[in-house]
């Protein structure tokens, strides 16, 4: 896990830093070959530089982002945005469900929008791969 993430999930209150170091903990075992970062002020996960998942700490919650999430067909996962991304929320850990989690981490690996060539595209975004 890249060192800025361990800095970010510890820099968060106890109950915040303990639900985001569960999911890098968790997006690592799964997407083990991505490269992580901070980006946008929050822990990011790419494959072949396009992002994948990504979590960020607000106010209430700590809300985990898929940018393909739309398309998982998956319950539990709400759009956000105008594009593809879908997201959920958790107050703590132990909320987490870990089998749920790994599927949807599993589905991101396969299902992807290329969002890396989203500007170069004009804002249109095309699937990557054949799902």
């Amino acid at each position: 896990m890249h060192e800025d993430i361990c800095n970010y999930n510890a820099a968060q209150d106890p109950e915040r830093g303990a639900t985001c170091a569960k999911l890098a903990t968790e997006i690592d075992a799964v997407l083990h070959e991505a490269e992580s970062k901070i980006w946008h002020r929050g822990p990011v996960w790419f494959l072949d530089g396009n992002p994948i998942v990504g979590y960020q700490v607000r106010k209430q919650s700590v809300c985990l982002l898929f940018w393909s999430g739309q398309s998982f067909d998956e319950p539990g996962l709400e759009p956000e945005g105008k594009f593809q991304a879908a997201e959920t929320h958790y107050e703590r850990a132990a909320e987490i469900r870990v089998t749920h989690l790994r599927r949807w981490l599993k589905k991101a690996r396969r299902i992807q929008w290329d969002y890396k060539n989203l500007a170069k595209r004009r804002g249109v975004l095309e699937k990557l791969g054949d799902w």
